[in-house]
């Protein structure tokens, strides 16, 4: 899968993605501190999913309507690195099939998927 991780997710998430065979920018090595928007208009130019812990992405799929490729919102009572590579390990094994075109947040106790456009 071609995947953007944002700065917020982790040097581990990519480092683990890439392992699994994705196709993995990371923010960080390829557009430091740039705005969410330019983040997700990137993703979405490129048809990666984005991997963050920025709830922000989730106002400009909702509210601001932004198009995306899919979002994955990692919302971690424990924000360690290895808790991380946890849960984006456990969505990616049980859910990879459904991240795309969707909004989706992943938790230590469950994940909930919700489209956020409409089907073209």
């Amino acid at each position: 899968m071609r995947v953007l991780v944002d700065e917020s997710a982790g040097a581990a998430v990519v480092a683990y993605l890439r392992s699994r065979g994705h196709d993995v920018l990371a923010v960080a090595e390829t557009m430091p501190q740039a705005t969410d928007a330019t983040i997700l208009a990137r993703a979405a130019g490129e048809g990666r999913l984005l991997v963050t812990n920025d709830k922000d992405f989730g106002e400009l799929a909702f509210r601001s309507g932004q198009l995306h490729t899919g979002i994955l919102l990692l919302r971690l009572r424990d924000e360690s690195s290895p808790n991380r590579v946890r849960v984006v390990a456990s969505v990616f094994e049980r859910w990879e099939d459904r991240l795309l075109g969707v909004f989706t947040v992943a938790t230590e106790r469950g994940v909930r998927i919700r489209p956020t456009q409409s089907p073209s």
